[in-house]
């Protein structure tokens, strides 16, 4: 009887384990080729681990909430269709996290690879008591210079969600080293710290539940993360916003007369996404300053220009897919890239690279006929474009023989933008560029 090991696959750049959150079968259940057996998290995406072959399943060796690596056995298939009732036991060796010595880490030449009684509970922990998630190599450097989980926690980590990067914990060992702080002492005391925090604000609790009746509903995993992305952003950018009004009567009219001929001819359903993309991505061509991230006094210009478009699920969560490279994509190319990242979303079924290096990011408030709002920058990136209804509106326009009142399609677009980096002059002209192309729109053009 031929056995498969199910294992944990490779789920993306810089992901090395994930959290089992439901297994969709029992052992002893028989599986299709494909069929889904495990939802599994990571801190980028949800999704699912389907059966490589028919069989029955012989064993679960993870439960839900564990949090195996890559490439880890995490259950066992039986392929002959039929009940087994032998016993397959799976040894896991237990691996232990190190940093290559071929890999040089600036700033940590001075490392000491001497293990103490701290860097076990460190190792044995993926997250802090705070919650904050914690990678096998920034645990591993933390053992290896007696960095505590308090100490950890007091990181303001630069990554997804304030997550405690490489770079982070690096900075924080030579700030440490060069200032002779004690550890120890710095967790029994924290408020001997040289870095001043901003203190939590206080929320009274009794108004929280006050009102009458109430219902408590928990945050699932995918709100609580969307919550921290949300707040760490704000608490990272000085948030403006700008706002234009844009007449989009030609982009409507040729929309409205060629989305059944592309429909027969490409079978591809055009919606109003793909233009607006099209008209953002020529836009950051013409003011590569937007597409940029920064790294404290370091503006990080992209060369690449992948558009992530903000989607909500059935769920009522958000997730954001990239469309990578999307200025070297046609219309018809970026409008198969969109309705594909959408249907897959909805479907839980985005791969995680596909959310991921994202550079610019699209919002529309019109899908739910909303004019116009005001968004929360997507970190690392440093500005985010929402897109309001488009509504007909009467208005002035210039003809042959004087100014007339005309019916004229109409939208609001805006732009919230990292003031640290992007002022007022290079916003303003980067959305009056987009308001260009898409009032430009040529309603004679061919696909």
């Amino acid at each position: 009887m031929a056995k498969i090991e199910i294992l944990l696959p490779a789920m993306g750049e810089g992901i090395i384990e994930a959290t089992i959150t439901k297994w969709l079968v029992s052992v002893g259940d028989k599986v299709e080729e494909d069929q889904s057996l495990v939802e599994v998290a990571t801190d980028k995406v949800d999704s699912e681990i389907p059966a490589p072959e028919d069989g029955v399943i012989e064993k679960l060796l993870f439960s839900e909430d564990d949090i195996p690596k890559v490439g880890d056995t995490i259950a066992i298939l039986s392929t002959n269709g039929s009940d087994s009732n032998e016993t397959v036991e799976v040894k896991k060796e237990e691996k232990k996290e190190s940093i290559s010595v071929q890999e040089k880490i600036p700033g940590t030449e001075f490392l000491d690879t001497k293990e103490t009684d701290n860097s076990k509970e460190i190792l044995s922990s993926s997250k802090t008591p705070g919650g904050k998630f914690l990678s096998p190599l920034v645990r591993n450097i933390a053992q290896k210079e007696n960095v505590s989980l308090e100490e950890l926690d007091k990181l303001n980590g630069s990554g997804n969600t304030g997550r405690i990067t490489k770079s982070d914990i690096v900075n924080y060992i030579n700030t440490r080293t060069s200032s002779g702080v004690d550890p120890a002492a710095l967790s029994q005391e924290p408020e001997k710290q040289t870095t001043p925090k901003l203190p939590k604000p206080e929320i009274n609790k009794e108004a929280i539940y006050s009102g009458g009746e109430y219902e408590i509903v928990e945050m699932d995993r995918m709100r609580k993360l969307i919550a921290e992305h949300m707040v760490q952003s704000k608490q990272t950018s000085p948030h403006v916003t700008s706002f234009i009004e844009t007449d989009v009567t030609n982009m409507v009219n040729w929309r409205n007369k060629n989305k059944d001929r592309i429909l027969d001819k490409e079978g591809i359903k055009l919606t109003f996404t793909p233009i607006f993309i099209e008209a953002t991505v020529k836009a950051l061509k013409d003011f590569p300053m937007i597409n940029v991230s920064v790294d404290e006094n370091k503006i990080i210009k992209k060369k690449n220009i992948n558009v992530g478009l903000a989607a909500a699920l059935p769920s009522g969560n958000l997730i954001v897919p990239v469309i990578k490279n999307a200025d070297r994509l046609n219309l018809i190319g970026l409008a198969a890239g969109v309705n594909d990242l959408a249907t897959r979303a909805r479907d839980n079924k985005l791969k995680p690279d596909e959310i991921q290096g994202g550079t610019f990011t699209i919002t529309n408030f019109g899908t739910f006929g909303n004019t116009t709002g005001t968004p929360i920058i997507n970190q690392p990136q440093v500005a985010i474009l929402g897109v309001g209804a488009i509504e007909k509106k009467p208005a002035v326009i210039e003809t042959p023989t004087g100014d007339a009142i005309a019916i004229r399609y109409k939208m609001i677009l805006s732009l919230a933008y990292d003031h640290r980096v992007v002022d007022g002059a290079l916003g303003g002209m980067f959305l009056k560029r987009i308001s260009d192309y898409l009032e430009d729109f040529d309603i004679k053009r061919n696909i």
